[in-house]
Formats: C-alpha cells, structure tokens, sequence
C-alpha cells in the first residue's frame, strides 16, 4: 500500500493558482485563517471565521470525542487552548496535567489522538547525547493556522497581535512540513534544538546531506548562530526565515 496524507493547502500548491506576488499579499490571511480550502476560498472575513468556528467546534470536538469515546470535551478543548499559547515553546507534559487537574497519562493519550487526528503535529528535541541539549521535551504545532487561532477565537489581523512570533514560527514549520512530505525527494527527520542554557534554534532538518538549521523571525533581523551549535555542528548549514525570503524557503 502506499499511504497519501493529505495536509491543507500548502503555499505550493497555492503557487499553481496564485502568482507569488499575491501569495505575499495573502500571508497575512494564511497566518490568520490557516488555509483549509473551503477557507481559502471564503469571499469574506466573515465567512472564513464561520467556517473555522464549525471546523473547531464540530471537527475537533464531536468527531474526535467519537473516535476515542473521550468523557471529557471540556478537558480536551482546554488541552488544546493551552497548547496554542504555547506554540513554539517546550511543552510539559506534567505542567499541562497539572493545569488541567487530570493525570499525565491521559494528557499523554489526548495529545496522541490530537496528532493522529491531524490538528497537532510534534516535534522532538535534536540531540547527538550532548548533556546540555534539551530532549525530554517537546514542541506541539497545530497542523493548520486558522485551526489554532480558531481555538482561541481570535482573528485579529497581525498589527493588532501580541503573536506574531508564535504564529510565524508554526506557519513556516508546518509549510516546510508540507513540501517536504509531497516532494517525497528525500528522507528528512525534523527536529528542534535548545540547551539548558537557553540557546535554541527553531527547526532542524536532518538530511543525508548532513544538518539544516533554521531560524523563524517574521522581520528581518540580525539573528547569530548560537555558539554551543556552532561549536559542536560545525559543518551544519544555517538560515534565518523571514516575510522576505519564506517562499524560496517553501516553493
């Protein structure tokens, strides 16, 4: 057998209808309101957020509640409104238990049945069994944008947004995910890094040609390669992914 996974629209699919000029135009949408098609094709704001308002309550809560007969929707829900204002950092799994005054086995077994439903996607820790890298943690992206910010309902457009960075960061990851899953050109493992210290790097891509490190800023800045990485992959590649070079980054 040959299994598809058929993640939402990814930017380049999108290329094959819109020219880059206005997929540029449109990123703004794209980070808001994710890119489910029935989305992407709504004519207005109003009728995008319907959509993902539906998606949310009746997809994420009724079909998944049915899959694994879970007891709790309310607990589930705010496992995943947790999980939003969290995207891009280390999740702990005993800290989520703590909040939500359940056991972490079943915070254990609701995140798995979130990712194998296709609303979160984990990344672990990359680590070649240096004590100073951070590895028992891991980092949860919501699949499709507009499904995270449809768990928080908050469609606010980016000047008025305290997540700009947040939000970047799970966009690039999880469209980087996308072309890579359908270019099928080669195996690649995906990974972030941190050490105890705090030096991290927000996605790392572990090819047969050796390791790609990137950095997810949604404006142009100054970003250095942390030393600990430096010191110890020297001969690893390194690029800053911003608003400006993000498409040669994702077509």
């Amino acid at each position: 057998k040959r299994t598809l996974i058929l993640y939402p629209l990814s930017q380049k699919e999108l290329s094959s209808v819109y020219t880059r000029y206005e997929l540029k135009e449109k990123l703004q949408d794209f980070l808001v309101f994710g890119t489910y098609p029935e989305v992407v094709t709504a004519k207005t704001r109003k009728e995008k957020i319907e959509i993902l308002e539906e998606l949310v309550s009746s997809y994420l809560l009724k079909d998944i509640l049915a899959i694994d007969k879970i007891r709790s929707s309310r607990t589930l829900f705010d496992l995943l409104k947790l999980l939003s204002f969290q995207v891009g950092n280390l999740v702990s799994l005993s800290e989520l238990a703590g909040q939500l005054k359940v056991d972490v086995k079943t915070v254990g077994r609701y995140l798995d049945l979130l990712e194998k439903s296709f609303v979160i996607k984990k990344i672990q820790g990359f680590s070649q069994n240096l004590r100073k890298e951070i590895t028992s943690k891991a980092k949860y992206f919501f699949v499709d944008n507009g499904i995270r910010n449809g768990v928080i309902s908050q469609y606010n457009p980016l000047d008025l947004r305290n997540d700009i960075g947040n939000l970047w960061e799970n966009f690039i990851v999880m469209e980087r995910i996308k072309k890579l899953t359908f270019d099928r050109e080669m195996p690649v493992s995906f990974y972030f890094w941190r050490t105890y210290c705090g030096q991290e790097i927000d996605l790392v891509e572990q090819r047969e040609q050796g390791l790609f490190a990137y950095e997810c800023k949604y404006s142009q800045q100054k970003i250095k390669l942390p030393k600990t990485w430096a010191k110890n992959y020297p001969h690893s590649h390194f690029t800053v992914i911003t608003k400006d070079n993000y498409l040669d980054f994702l077509l």
